[in-house]
């Protein structure tokens, strides 16, 4: 048995800390955000097969976003929610080669909850820079508990890579700036060590913010027999891996929302619970109906759940259909925790408050329209990208890849393209679109940089532990090669897995 196991059911037992309960006070935040996972991977949003009943539940109780919008791929994703605009203007444009970093010009979440008194810590999936300076514990994260580069036991040519040898069971974890070797199941320590900062926070009388982007159920998929065997034989062993990693974070996350009534402040406490992009496995048994999944343009790629539960701020049980996205999250924090933004921050932000929203579902807001790009061209081949795997689209209709146009209220399942039938539609969001993208290629700040030879996770491990790297992992770690590393598969893949679907992503 994994002794983190028995943390949650310990700090049950533990005293229980007077909560927060003035009118005003500020609400607790928690933002639990699992990797890979897409619309159609929960039960309450229609799969038949996996079992998420904390989630399900979890859902019934919130206001869900059904037109909510994330990045293709995870490394933008986090840089938007960071940000409140758009990864491009962060300089993120890849999820790694140096153009996973975000700019160290922007001002994050985590840097302006403090100004209102939040004090932040961050358990799971940074992937938003492995060098010093780029590290959650210089952008604003008082606390620090995370594994490098996109996924658990990666590495990637310069800057992406995780510590050596790293696998799902028994991570090495860094922590605070230096590394844990740790015993037990990644998506347990992560959801255990934020339980555990949490307590000390609740018990200080602080308010928190808790960021929990698990790296489950990215590849590879590790996960144990125990929950692997739940579905072994009913779908692809790979999806039953995929089904059970999910589930033992469902199971993670009902001690967690578990512990905040035994603290006292479920009610003062906004739980968002959100993924970071579509499906990367699940697409291919059940998606909801809609097309494709992870690192593609269509529905399927960034559509994803959005539950947004805060008893004490609104009343939950409802779905919001305004087209909605990452790049909201910033500004509507921002506005439940009373924090102002400098002249500098409104110019950064492009996102919008959905506290509106929130409170009341009907509330309508002006018209958008949303951008998404899967970006990952090859080395210095940014402009022959600007129209390969991307889409813009309003509140009905999106234009994908400039010659594909659906109406989304009529045809969710992208099949229908009425490119020819609505010039006038075509023609307004293609000049949207090169607006857009005239504005944006000046802030891609990471294009051209050459990376340093050894994985800064890795060169820390050493630095720590002792050893260094292997002549092959060395020539693996090398920026030089980075210009072979190409972009996904343009899959085409619809409904349950019909066509043929992207390679796995980093």
């Amino acid at each position: 048995m994994n002794p983190l196991r028995l943390l949650f059911p310990l700090l049950t037992l533990a005293a229980t800390v007077p909560a927060l309960h003035a009118e005003n006070a500020k609400p607790n935040i928690i933002l639990v955000m699992p990797d890979d996972v897409g619309y159609g991977d929960y039960a309450c949003l229609g799969n038949p097969i996996i079992k998420t009943p904390v989630a399900d539940a979890l859902w019934k109780e919130s206001v869900r976003f059904t037109h909510f919008h994330v990045s293709p791929t995870c490394s933008p994703t986090r840089s938007a929610i960071m940000t409140g605009r758009h990864e491009f203007r962060n300089g993120v444009t890849h999820t790694i080669l140096e153009r996973e970093r975000l700019a160290l010009s922007a001002t994050t979440l985590p840097q302006v909850l403090k100004t209102v008194g939040y004090t932040s810590g961050i358990f799971g999936k940074w992937h938003l820079g492995d060098e010093d300076e780029y590290q959650p514990g210089a952008r604003g994260f008082d606390e620090v508990y995370i594994h490098g580069a996109g996924g658990i036991g990666q590495t990637y040519p310069g800057s992406c890579g995780d510590a050596p040898g790293n696998m799902y069971f028994d991570p090495a974890i860094r922590h605070n700036g230096k590394f844990e070797k740790t015993k037990g199941y990644c998506t347990d320590l992560f959801f255990g060590q934020a339980t555990k900062w949490m307590d000390e926070q609740v018990k200080a009388g602080k308010p928190f913010f808790t960021y929990l982007p698990l790296n489950a159920a990215h590849g590879p998929l590790q996960v144990a027999d125990e929950y692997f065997n739940r579905h072994k034989g009913q779908v692809p062993d790979d999806v039953a891996k995929f089904y059970g990693m999910i589930e033992n974070l469902d199971e993670n996350l009902g001690r967690l929302l578990e512990q905040l009534k035994t603290w006292g402040i479920a009610d003062n406490t906004l739980v968002i619970f959100m993924t970071d992009n579509g499906s990367a496995t699940g697409w291919k048994t059940f998606n909801a109906g809609m097309r494709a999944g992870k690192g593609q343009p269509y529905q399927g790629g960034h559509r994803v759940p959005s539950f947004w539960r805060w008893p004490a701020g609104f009343k939950g049980g409802v779905d919001c259909d305004l087209l909605s996205g990452h790049i909201d999250i910033l500004p509507t924090l921002m506005d439940i925790a009373g924090a102002e933004a400098t002249p500098a921050l409104k110019s950064q932000i492009e996102g919008r408050s959905l506290l509106p929203q929130l409170k009341d579902p009907a509330t309508p807001a002006a018209p958008r329209y949303w951008v998404t790009h899967v970006g990952r061209w090859n080395e210095g081949q940014r402009e022959q990208g600007k129209f390969r795997q991307c889409a813009i689209q309003d509140q009905r209709y999106t234009l994908v890849n400039n010659s594909e146009l659906y109406d989304l209220d009529n045809d969710p399942g992208e099949t229908k393209n009425l490119i020819e039938l609505k010039p006038e539609i075509v023609t307004a969001m293609r000049a949207a679109y090169d607006q857009w993208w005239t504005e944006v290629v000046p802030m891609m700040v990471n294009e051209g940089v050459m990376g340093p030879k050894i994985n800064p996770f890795k060169a820390a491990y050493w630095a720590q532990f002792g050893g260094g790297p292997t002549p092959e992992l060395l020539r693996q770690m090398d920026p030089e090669g980075k210009k072979t590393w190409g972009t996904a598969a343009k899959g085409k893949g619809k409904g349950k897995g019909k066509g043929k679907g992207a390679k796995p992503l980093p």
